[in-house]
């Protein structure tokens, strides 16, 4: 299988188990690399509280070595799951210049300063919102976010269907905008698997945003966006198959911020 890119730990404070399991578990399933790329810190610690603090990266990067000592079979790479937001960039850059990341995972959670759409704790604000142009906003900030050339991958790229919201109108245009600026700044997007366990019932992307991706020679990672050791490399075969029905034959791995090419199995 290809690495499990998407994993969290306990310091995001929704998340349970140490890296170490994670890593056990890996090797349990089969997967010979895996990746941690934790919810960043944002300038403020009590932006919301759903993330890591600033003080606490050290911490994060020491329990991701250890788990690195105590599984040498297995690699293990060491990433950042960073929110970006409109006005965050120079936050952004200073992160990404605090350590040697192997990548950099790029999502958008808020759209707004306020409101995260996939917050089960703040679920009525859809009923207080338009969905069109939530996912006008949403698709909006990714292409944004690319075009920051930051970020080596964009996570779960239509999160906005978690909780079966969806827009009247046709999202062809915006779709096509972000994934036009994927493919001119060479940015990489996931199959995330951890839509399966959500209300959405499918993994993130679509099927037809993944399409969209092969014809423009998008890179492709896989990551089950884990919360506990069970989720790590939670039906990736299920996502080998539906990125081979949408045309690819290979995905992307990543050390040091540096991409190479491998065949999917």
């Amino acid at each position: 299988m290809p690495p499990d890119y998407h994993m969290h730990t306990p310091l995001c404070r929704h998340a349970t188990g140490e890296p170490t399991e994670y890593a056990a578990q890996a090797k349990q399933v089969g997967l010979s690399e895996i990746g941690f790329s934790d919810h960043s810190p944002m300038a403020r610690d009590d932006f919301d509280d759903w993330r890591m603090k600033a003080d606490e990266l050290e911490e994060y990067i020491r329990q991701v070595k250890q788990a690195q000592t105590d599984h040498p079979s297995l690699t293990i790479r060491l990433a950042l799951e960073i929110d970006f937001l409109p006005g965050q960039e120079d936050w952004i850059r200073e992160l990404v210049r605090r350590h040697p990341w192997d990548y950099v995972i790029g999502s958008v959670h808020y759209v707004s300063s306020t409101w995260a759409l996939d917050n089960p704790n703040q679920i009525d604000e859809w009923e207080r919102r338009d969905p069109d142009e939530v996912w006008g906003t949403y698709f909006d900030w990714l292409t944004q976010a690319v075009n920051t050339k930051l970020f080596d991958i964009i996570g779960h790229a239509d999160l906005c269907k978690k909780f079966r919201y969806y827009p009247n109108r046709d999202l062809t245009p915006d779709i096509g905008r972000f994934l036009d600026a994927a493919q001119a700044t060479d940015t990489a997007i996931e199959i995330n698997t951890a839509g399966l366990r959500k209300d959405c019932g499918e993994m993130y992307p679509s099927l037809l945003i993944l399409k969209k991706a092969f014809r423009r020679e998008i890179g492709l990672t896989f990551g089950s966006d884990a919360h506990n050791a069970s989720e790590v490399g939670m039906a990736f075969p299920e996502a080998v198959k539906m990125a081979k029905s949408a045309g690819y034959r290979s995905y992307c791995r990543f050390e040091g911020r540096s991409r190479k090419t491998e065949p999917l199995p």
